[in-house]
């Protein structure tokens, strides 16, 4: 490629770099949530910033940004509004009977970690304390009936908080979401938003914050995925392992920041990112589908989400400004909170070891 001129060897790698992402949205590996099925060490070194913030890196947060853009657009424009009506007519039983589903969905998931056993919540989260699966069975149970609702939320935060004492909170950091489905249990079941914010709100933002953290430790962590990608070449479409784990994390990204933002755009990520877990399970069978039940859940209640907001000319300006934010945020955050709670622990070790 050498003799190919500057213009036309970048517009094959924006070309190729594209491809990637459209195949991925067909690859289990894109969503599996890697620690699930693959050994992994959090107290080890993440990838270095100056390897994270490699050429295609830049490329791909280039197409992401295009791709938001493009997606502010067409809600703003005359396609806007009849893509949304057709939206609206296509989600309408969902949006009809989204508690119904939501309960049954959280019943199962529920039930599931009991007959499984040995896990909180989620299944790399181990326990020894066997009263821990009937907890999850009688918080199964409490859907039954609204007014019920409140304490499988309460039984949710509890088992959350007993996670944190056992596995940290950086490890929790990858779970949010968890406490947005308690939110939104407690309050469906009590009728009440919370300070004038709908009970969907609050799950739709610890969703998006749950899967923007999984896209950082897609970069921060690519070598946990080369198993599975070694396993499974088929899914990386060819392209070598490292380029297809930041296509990833470009696109979880993306699509993750999309769904704070304006009703179509989130609804459309919504749609994709529905997408991409189910497909997941066909790779990965029925851990996954257990372990993303609650999560699709909620992008099925975003997707059937008809609430409406004025789009304005504001919005496009301000999208690269907000999604540019957000991630030198979470990257900051990840690689900061990283090194206070496992740079301190190699730390004391590192002494102990000496002394």
């Amino acid at each position: 490629m050498s003799g190919m001129p500057g213009s036309y060897r970048k517009g094959l790698g924006l070309s190729v770099l594209g491809g990637i992402v459209a195949n991925m949205l067909f690859s289990g590996v894109a969503s599996a949530h890697v620690k699930w099925f693959c050994a992994y060490d959090m107290t080890g070194s993440p990838r270095d910033l100056d390897q994270v913030l490699c050429a295609d890196f830049e490329k791909l947060v280039g197409l992401s940004l295009a791709g938001l853009l493009l997606g502010c657009f067409a809600e703003w424009s005359v396609l806007g509004e009849p893509i949304t009506r057709a939206l609206d007519r296509a989600t309408s039983w969902v949006r009809a009977n989204i508690d119904v589903l939501f309960r049954g969905t959280a019943a199962f998931f529920l039930i599931s970690a009991w007959n499984v056993g040995g896990v909180i919540l989620t299944p790399e989260l181990k326990t020894d304390l066997g009263f821990i699966s009937w907890i999850q069975l009688a918080m199964a149970a409490c859907l039954m009936f609204r007014i019920t609702m409140p304490l499988t939320s309460i039984g949710i935060v509890g088992l959350f908080i007993y996670a944190l004492t056992k596995y940290g909170a950086f490890h929790l950091a990858d779970y949010p979401v968890f406490l947005g489905v308690a939110a939104y249990l407690a309050l469906t079941g009590l009728g009440r938003n919370f300070m004038g914010v709908r009970p969907l709100d609050i799950l739709r933002w610890t969703a998006a914050v749950t899967l923007m953290w999984a896209s950082i430790e897609k970069w921060a962590y690519p070598e946990w995925s080369f198993p599975l990608l070694d396993q499974k070449p088929s899914m990386s479409f060819g392209f070598g392992s490292e380029t297809f784990m930041v296509a990833a994390g470009a696109v979880e990204f993306v699509l993750a920041f999309a769904l704070v933002w304006t009703p179509l755009v989130r609804r459309a990520a919504a749609a994709v990112l529905i997408g991409i877990f189910v497909s997941a399970v066909f790779e990965f069978g029925k851990i996954d589908a257990i372990g993303h039940a609650l999560i699709v859940v909620a992008l099925l209640a975003i997707l059937a989400d008809d609430a409406k907001a004025p789009v304005r000319v504001r919005h496009m300006a301000m999208a690269p400004f907000a999604y540019a934010s957000a991630l030198a945020f979470f990257l900051f955050i990840y690689y900061g909170a990283h090194d206070a709670v496992y740079g301190v622990v190699a730390s004391l070790v590192g002494n102990t070891a000496v002394n």
